[in-house]
């Protein structure tokens, strides 16, 4: 499969890591091809790996990540050009956060609406599934923690899609559990700002969540 990643900070590249390690082809999309640290990635990552504008990624990817700081998500999507993701399966993994100083982020979007939904309208003719939010970028591949795995949560409108990236997350190491429809975001970005504030106290970023069943 061909994945093509909108965004090349550190989620970005960790996740064009990752799927280049299980075996798919990765492009970062990204609004300075020739950057230094890129460069430096595609040499370590390996053949499977290249590097490209947001519409380059955006239109080589049977898959697509939004993987932006929010503030930039919007334009960037713009730059990728919307028509490049019709029809595709569309992976959010963004976060709606105002950052303050000395203190734990807030939601620019939350409640009654989530940056998962706000994608989906700026994307109205791809399958949009929230994932990987609620986690680090350390952790986003093969996490290992002593209680056993970790659970992702992921929420989605398309069957097909959130069944895409459900094999995706398993490939990567993760047991899934489906929250239903894209509003289940409104549900997991409150746990990203959760996980920052519990790190912030406690100085460690070694942080994930797992659903216990009875």
């Amino acid at each position: 499969m061909k994945v093509g990643i909108v965004g090349s900070g550190d989620v970005g590249r960790a996740l064009g890591t990752a799927f280049a390690a299980t075996g798919h082809r990765v492009m970062l999309g990204t609004r300075n091809p020739r950057k230094k640290e890129l460069k430096e990635w595609m040499a370590k990552t390996g053949p499977k790996a290249a590097v490209g504008t947001f519409a380059d990624a955006a239109a080589f990817g049977d898959v697509v990540v939004i993987a932006t700081l929010w503030s930039g998500t919007e334009n960037a999507i713009k730059l990728a050009d919307p028509k490049n993701l019709a029809g595709k399966t569309v992976i959010d993994v963004t976060n709606p956060l105002i950052f303050h100083e000395n203190a734990p982020p807030t939601l620019a979007l939350g409640f009654n609406d989530s940056a998962g939904e706000q994608v989906q309208r700026w994307l109205p003719k791809s399958k949009v599934v929230k994932a990987f939010n609620i986690v680090g970028n350390a952790h986003m591949f093969k996490p290992s923690f002593p209680g056993g795995p970790p659970d992702m949560f992921i929420a989605g409108n398309d069957a097909q899609a959130k069944a895409t990236v459900t094999k995706i997350l398993e490939e990567f190491g993760w047991p899934v559990t489906d929250l239903g429809g894209l509003e289940g975001a409104r549900l997991m970005e409150p746990m990203c700002v959760l996980r920052v504030t519990y790190a912030m106290r406690k100085g460690t970023w070694d942080i994930a969540f797992k659903m216990l069943r009875k």
